[in-house]
């Protein structure tokens, strides 16, 4: 499934970004300002455009490439 997402962080801010590749445990997003996110960086990121408000959730950087990064979402206790 593609779908907008926003992703902030405190390097950037917020940008608006295409997802690639979905699964339960993780997401690639493509966005060429997410390539200077470090391996281990903690972002927030929000699915845009559903009829209802997406929550936000917490994700870890798992890799980086010159397209954008693959994230793991971190689940909350």
């Amino acid at each position: 499934m593609k779908c907008r997402i926003k992703i902030s962080h405190p390097s950037f801010g917020d940008l608006i970004a295409q997802t690639r590749d979905l699964s339960d445990g993780g997401v690639y997003v493509r966005h060429p300002d997410l390539a200077a996110l470090s391996v281990g960086s903690i972002v927030s990121g929000q699915v845009q455009d559903l009829p209802i408000e997406a929550p936000i959730l917490q994700m870890e950087v798992m890799r980086v490439d010159a397209e954008g990064a693959g994230f793991r979402f971190i689940e909350r206790d």
